[in-house]
């Protein structure tokens, strides 16, 4: 008897060391799990982000990116031809619509970058071939021809814009693509109608030989011309 009672604390102390083993080696398995999950889940959140981002780009239209292609090489012409306007134009209210050109198309050329950097959509950074050739010929030219030239392509300029833009308005497929063309659209036909507006005065002038200004005040040339007769 008094052997079985010397031998009881030794069996009990092997069993809590069994006991406290077995309890550390499922808290390791339970850690590495855990572990494990974490990993798993970031890499799915990860996976699930870059998938709704190259969503975002895939489920732009072809319609919708060609827009936003065409409105960045259209605005970026706006802005080149009003520096040469600002620049070259002899016409004073041709100078100020040539610097309108580059203060609205500049904010809202801007606006379109941002939209792209959104959708993953690669902007032109070069005029068009077309657009470089008028740059090109408007470039050679000086005085009252430089004036007429810019404000008819001007014109005709915003009428093609207007009617892209309204189509884009109505039928653009992305929302925020379709918010741009509408936002844009009323200061694209206050640009038009202050275009046709400017062109009537440089015609006008021209006509009555008056290529400093389109006040309706006749040049010194002009009056020279009168006195002598």
């Amino acid at each position: 008897m008094s052997h079985d009672r010397h031998s009881l604390p030794a069996v009990a102390g092997i069993v809590s060391f069994c006991f406290a083993a077995a309890v550390y080696g499922m808290g390791d398995k339970a850690n590495t799990h855990n572990a494990n999950n974490v990993g798993t889940t970031a890499a799915a959140n990860s996976a699930t982000t870059g998938s709704s981002m190259n969503s975002n780009a895939s489920t732009l239209s072809s319609g919708d990116r060609k827009f936003m292609e065409k409105a960045a090489e259209g605005g970026m012409a706006e802005v080149k031809l009003g520096q040469l306007a600002s620049q070259k134009a002899s016409a004073d209210q041709v100078k100020q619509f040539g610097q309108r050109m580059v203060d609205d198309h500049g904010k809202a050329n801007d606006q379109l970058k941002q939209l792209a950097s959104t959708k993953n959509v690669t902007l032109p950074t070069d005029l068009d071939k077309s657009t470089q050739r008028e740059y090109d010929k408007l470039s050679k030219l000086s005085g009252a021809d430089f004036d007429r030239e810019y404000m008819k392509h001007m014109v005709s300029d915003h009428k093609k814009d207007i009617s892209e833009f309204k189509s884009e308005s109505n039928k653009a497929k992305d929302a925020d693509l379709k918010q741009f063309a509408s936002s844009t659209l009323p200061t694209l036909q206050q640009h038009l109608q202050l275009a046709q507006q400017t062109d009537a005065a440089v015609r006008t002038a021209s006509r009555s030989g008056n290529t400093s200004n389109t006040s309706g005040t006749s040049s010194t040339s002009s009056m020279a011309r009168k006195q002598g007769s």
